[in-house]
């Protein structure tokens, strides 16, 4: 009896353990163009205050005009985007799961394709707790089965924060790196033992690969968290995004070499990127890998945007053997996997690689992951410069002695 109650209790572990951290994410291959929008707003973060009047607008297209029967769940999150604990009668005021019922079909487009949308929170689903959220979405009640992914945060502000970066680090003066200092101002919210009560989380541009978490406060003063001169909180500068706008197939940017039809799809052949490593900082207004779907003189772009294949090219004369190329930014979550990796054509010596993209304006960025590692780096194609214009986020979250949840008091986009 004993050994049977360690195998359970074992096979708990292993449970939690394994527990998969949410992201947002595309599920399924005849699945496209995965929005959050707040209140309209396609380049602002899925962050929106408790009890406040932002509402989030999801919606995504699947492609062909069969109307297929979607739903969604939502469930509460801890501040490391594993489930938590907590009951849904907790955390949401209503219902945690509804049906999808606005849609629409696409209006003369070469791919045929359905656009789904729905609202958060609407007169069925309302919070009761800040944190972090991951809402399921699936076909025909198979929950678990999803089809796309999408995760937000509800912000109950009850500190601030203040916060700034730099180009003089701790371990370089004006070079490739950018150091992020902030401090948290109480303001007479209670916290018994920062050290272990506090979490917070910084990104940059919205990446995960190179988010900081665990991160301790240099010191503690009266009513303040300070964050300061803190290793941790070194990032590569990277470079501005590179752009490109296919809102039009007749008017197009600098971008974009051509855009032609072959039957029975568009192609866009985006102009040959160089490698910049080496070369001086230019300022290049960008929106930090952000997307924005448009179609120029429509009435309706999510159902009259048409898709294209677009073909990104990077000339180099040896493929790196350190380490793998990826693109991306905003429109692929992200994400560094099979549909954003570079390949190598050793005949005409360039990376190469060809994605389906819904038109509009797009930012995007070459990184490398290097062999054995996780996190990309920037520099070795577009070079890093501590100019850049990077957009830092920064997540609080408190947990106090014996709470079951991580609260969201505080979120600072600089």
């Amino acid at each position: 009896m004993k050994k049977l109650s360690v195998f359970v209790l074992l096979l708990m572990c292993i449970s939690v353990a394994g527990q998969p951290v949410n992201r947002t994410q595309l599920l399924h291959e005849n699945i496209k163009t995965l929005q959050v929008k707040v209140d309209e707003n396609p380049i602002c973060l899925p962050v929106i205050t408790l009890n406040g009047s932002e509402m989030l607008q999801i919606s995504f297209d699947e492609m062909s005009h069969n109307i297929h029967s979607y739903s969604y769940s939502i469930k509460h999150c801890n501040a490391d985007w594993s489930l938590s604990n907590l009951s849904s009668t907790e955390y949401i005021d209503g219902f945690t799961t509804g049906r999808i019922d606005d849609y629409a079909l696409s209006v003369n487009t070469t791919f045929l394709y359905t656009h789904y949308q729905f609202q958060l929170p609407n007169n069925e689903i309302k919070w009761k707790l800040s944190g972090n959220y991951v809402v399921n979405i699936f076909e025909d009640n198979q929950q678990d089965d999803p089809i796309a992914r999408v995760c937000f945060s509800v912000v109950d502000p009850r500190v601030q924060i203040e916060a700034a970066v730099r180009g003089n680090t701790d371990t370089e003066l004006s070079g490739r790196l950018q150091q992020l200092d902030f401090d948290v101002l109480l303001n007479d919210y209670r916290v018994q033992d920062a050290q272990s009560e506090i979490k917070v989380v910084v990104r940059q541009n919205n990446r995960t690969d190179n988010q900081v978490t665990d991160i301790k406060p240099s010191y503690l003063a009266a009513g303040k968290l300070s964050y300061k001169n803190n290793r941790s909180l070194i990032f590569e500068g990277g470079n501005e995004y590179h752009r490109f706008d296919i809102s039009s197939i007749y008017n197009y940017d600098e971008g974009v070499s051509a855009i032609d039809f072959v039957r029975p799809a568009y192609h866009a052949y985006l102009r040959q990127d160089q490698i910049i490593a080496r070369n001086p900082y230019l300022t290049n207004p960008d929106v930090n890998g952000k997307f924005v779907i448009n179609l120029q003189n429509a009435s309706d772009d999510n159902t009259e945007a048409d898709y294209m294949y677009v073909h990104f090219y990077l000339p180099v004369d040896a493929p790196f053997f350190d380490g793998k190329i990826y693109v991306g930014g905003e429109w692929n979550y992200n994400q560094m996997d099979k549909t954003s990796l570079m390949r190598y054509d050793s005949e005409h010596a360039m990376y190469y690689n060809t994605v389906l993209l819904k038109q509009g304006g797009y930012n995007y960025q070459y990184w490398m992951i290097p062999q054995g590692e996780t996190k990309a780096q920037v520099s070795p194609i577009d070079g890093s410069h501590w100019q850049t214009r990077n957009e830092y986020t920064i997540y609080v979250y408190h947990r106090p002695w014996g709470g079951r949840y991580d609260k969201l008091i505080g979120v600072k986009i600089l």
